[in-house]
């Protein structure tokens, strides 16, 4: 499965974009040509295809790479990146963050939101509490849950509608109905 709009070029020389939001990783090589295999964190592996330029990087230093081909598989993807021909350049890039430049993702849905969008939001309670920021979230069997950490204190709130109240992504406001002492 070849990805749209796919370009044959590497482009190592350009300015990494300042909106990257990390998609996945590299977790090692698949075959002998070249092709890496990548563990998503998006909802459905595949989505990470809607891209043919990926940003990887590690200790802030980013080059863009060309999806070729790729191929799905259950909860990740293997990918030929132009310029990566062996299993060995293919190791290289282990533990690289896979990253596409978040102006470049669809707008959401009504009520639906990009994680990354969430990452350093206020959660208030009812009571005007402040429980603390939005600092990463989870992905469980049943619902998305938010980790709020509020120094050394941190809270763990099911990404409902029984608690998230109103996400407000102009003023970075999540509004709850959580307790301080829950």
């Amino acid at each position: 499965m070849k990805p749209a709009n796919a370009t044959s070029s590497v482009d190592a020389s350009s300015t990494a974009p300042d909106d990257l939001v990390g998609m996945g990783f590299i977790a090692g090589s698949f075959g002998v040509r070249g092709w890496v295999r990548v563990v998503a964190s998006t909802e459905y592996a595949d989505s990470l295809l809607d891209y043919s330029t990926w940003w990887l990087g590690r200790d802030g230093k980013w080059t863009a790479y060309t999806v070729e081909d790729s191929n799905v598989q259950p909860k990740a993807l293997n990918a030929k990146l132009k310029g990566i021909e062996s299993p060995e350049a293919a190791l290289t890039l282990k533990g690289c963050t896979v990253a596409v430049p978040r102006s470049a993702m669809p707008a959401a849905e009504e009520g639906e939101y990009y994680w990354a969008d969430l990452i350093g939001m206020d959660v208030i309670n009812r009571q005007d509490e402040n429980l603390g920021k939005v600092d990463s979230l989870l992905q469980t069997g049943a619902n998305d849950v938010l980790v709020v950490k509020d120094g050394a204190t941190e809270r763990l709130l099911p990404f409902v509608a029984a608690v998230v109240e109103t996400v407000d992504l102009a003023t970075r406001v999540i509004r709850v109905d959580w307790g301080l002492d829950y």
